[in-house]
């Protein structure tokens, strides 16, 4: 049997196996990768899925996303990483919380950035790999902490200064070692442009391997979709699902459509967006129509011009129509995000990240027009972790998790430049 094979999304790059995938991170032609098969779960596989543990999903979807010939050392990476739970929590008879934020950064990207550290682990070929992410949150913690002191690797973490909360610099600003924090005096689009520019030149570092810790690469997007079948076992049976799924870069929404291409039964997903709603447009005319981000209070969706939007379009060969009935989309504003997280807090006693606000908004948008539906929003983040906001809307306190308070002690350490792939390649090579 031959390996599984990548292909690129501009569709003019030879398709490659994974380790050439992840080491990559951009094809040639500066497609994204993706999987040239997904096979799909049979009834039996479906049925084993129920009431299993995160590590006995993972096991089952690793075929269906890695391919059946995934070697035994895909599998261990794969299943060392998931060490932690992702209960479902129900709020009411027909809405569920899936909590994505047990893991060591309180985030939803924890999933996809240990099993990727794992996986380019193996793929080295004995010298340094260098891997560079661009963060608008969450993405920074959960890479930092997963290379972190990793042999072979040096990572260069992009952020936009002032543009993330406090408590999730902490996370990848305090990490020292191989992972350097960098402000970039601009948004979080100007860090993905950097970071696109820099992987697109082979040459950048000298011809050094240069690659990408975003949903950008394929090695980091693939392992989301595991929660999404663990959601769905968690439920009870015989009810319409849908999902929401707070959106920005969309690489999580991506992950679910290839979860449901690998069959499982999610009916309907909802694409929850705040004031960047260029997905709005995209779903209604098949046109990308990137603007500049604004700021708010869920800033880790501030995302005017989202990178996974080519692998949507891909998946679904442009076909507008077919989109359209498996995704709908639902925009939500600050001054809503505020009200939902005091009245979910007064009303059911849970707190709300603002993220998972917009995306509670957009669940319960949609499960009024489908009353025989149960619904799952994803919590992508600890209310902890936005406190500035999350707080003087309750009125009081968030307790802090243990491994987020240590981090609160600590320095932060990061180089500032302007949002140039000059200044970005000299900060690089100097580090």
């Amino acid at each position: 049997m031959s390996p599984a094979r990548f292909v690129s999304t501009g569709q003019s790059s030879p398709p490659v196996e994974l380790t050439t995938a992840l080491l990559e991170g951009l094809a040639p032609d500066g497609g994204l990768y993706m999987p040239e098969a997904l096979s799909p779960l049979t009834s039996v596989g479906l049925s084993e899925l129920k009431g299993g543990s995160l590590r006995e999903t993972a096991e089952r979807l690793i075929a269906p996303l890695f391919g059946r010939d995934a070697p035994a050392a895909t599998h261990a990476a794969v299943i060392d990483a998931l060490d932690f739970d992702v209960p479902l929590v129900q709020l009411s008879d027909r809405l569920f919380v899936l909590e994505l934020f047990h893991g060591p950064t309180l985030a939803f990207k924890d999933v996809g950035a240990r099993v990727m550290a794992r996986l380019l682990g193996q793929a080295g070929s004995g010298g340094p790999i260098f891997v560079i992410a661009a963060t608008s949150g969450d993405t920074g913690g959960a890479v930092a902490h997963a290379f972190a002191r990793v042999s072979g690797t040096r990572v260069w973490i992009l952020y936009p200064k002032k543009q993330v909360s406090e408590r999730q610099e902490r996370q990848f600003a305090t990490v020292g070692g191989n992972v350097q924090a960098v402000a970039v005096r601009g948004t979080f689009d100007d860090c993905q442009r950097l970071a696109k520019g820099a992987l697109g030149d082979r040459q950048f570092l000298d011809g050094a391997p240069l690659t990408s810790a975003n949903s950008i690469n394929v090695g980091r997007l693939l392992p989301q979709a595991i929660y999404y079948a663990h959601g769905w076992a968690q439920l009870p049976g015989g009810s319409e699902v849908v999902v929401s799924v707070p959106s920005g870069n969309f690489g999580n929404l991506t992950a679910g459509l290839m979860a449901k291409r690998c069959g499982v039964p999610i009916d309907r997903f909802v694409a929850a967006t705040n004031a960047n709603d260029v997905f709005g447009h995209y779903l209604r005319t098949g046109a990308v129509n990137p603007r500049e981000s604004v700021r708010t209070l869920s800033s880790a969706m501030d995302v005017g011009n989202p990178s996974n939007l080519v692998r949507i379009h891909y998946l679904y060969d442009g076909d507008l129509g077919g989109l359209q009935r498996d995704v709908a989309h639902s925009a939500h504003g600050d001054a809503d995000v505020r009200l939902a997280i005091r009245r979910v807090a007064d009303e059911l006693g849970y707190v709300l990240d603002p993220h998972t606000a917009v995306g509670l908004l957009a669940l319960e948008s949609e499960l009024r027009e489908r009353p025989d539906a149960v619904g799952i929003v994803l919590a992508t983040a600890h209310p902890a972790k936005f406190a500035d906001v999350v707080e003087p809307i309750l009125g009081r306190a968030v307790d802090i998790p243990p491994r987020l308070a240590a981090t609160l002690a600590r320095s932060v350490e990061a180089v500032e430049i302007a949002p140039t792939l000059r200044q970005l390649r000299d900060t690089m090579q100097g580090g």
